[in-house]
């Protein structure tokens, strides 16, 4: 459902931390939410809470009634759900089909392209909630940004909208930068956590609110220099 105005009416397959946080961030710029595809207890609370009034759709009939399909799915499930909705001719010609996966280009979303869909690839280079919090935080975050050189401008134009700043990483790239983007957010939770029980070793009571200043601080000014 496009209205007058441009606007497109969005589906969002995945009820983890990302899917229904863009999905309320794509609603506040003014696109239509037409439902979510979640089976989890988890997701449709975070549906309730985020985007209240939208329905839980199963998978087919969301991709039917979607002109962009937002798949905020784990990398590991995104080949075989692009593929399998490929076989049941799913995918419409026209249709933007954009998944948020960090270690993944376009090419995973060929079956999609070979049934007409736009192919693009968008992810939020920052630690989700799932909650309201990460709606105030996407407003300093950069998102890296995969596609067709004729569409590239349609992935950047939906970062803006999403409150973030687009970055473009090419389709060879994308693997690397996947990792590194794995590796920092392992070793972010690693070494909080150590840093922690190492504290309360030591007779801190409340290490998180000790170290909080202290790690935020220090990231600012190695990210500075």
């Amino acid at each position: 459902m496009t209205s007058r105005d441009g606007r497109l009416g969005v589906g969002v397959i995945g009820g983890g931390r990302v899917g229904p946080v863009l999905g309320a961030a794509l609603g506040g710029a003014g696109h239509a939410i037409v439902g979510v595809a979640t089976v989890s207890d988890g997701g449709r609370d975070r549906v309730d809470a985020l985007l209240p009034g939208v329905p839980v759709l199963t998978v087919p009939e969301l991709v039917e009634r979607s002109e962009l399909v937002l798949l905020a799915v784990p990398d590991e499930e995104l080949p075989d759900l692009v593929a399998g909705l490929a076989a049941v001719g799913a995918w419409q010609p026209g249709q933007l089909v954009v998944h948020t996966a960090p270690g993944h280009g376009t090419a995973v979303l060929q079956p999609a392209l070979a049934a007409g869909a736009i192919p693009l690839a968008i992810h939020p280079a920052m630690a989700f909630t799932g909650t309201s919090i990460d709606l105030a935080r996407l407003q300093e975050c950069w998102c890296a940004v995969t596609a067709p050189a004729p569409v590239l401008p349609i992935a950047q134009a939906l970062v803006v909208e999403l409150g973030a700043e687009p970055v473009v990483v090419a389709e060879a790239d994308r693997a690397a930068y996947g990792a590194v983007i794995a590796s920092a957010r392992s070793f972010a939770a690693d070494a909080v956590a150590g840093f922690v029980r190492e504290l309360r070793e030591a007779g801190v009571d409340e290490p998180t609110r000790l170290l909080g200043p202290l790690i935020r601080s220090a990231v600012e000014n190695a990210l500075a220099q």
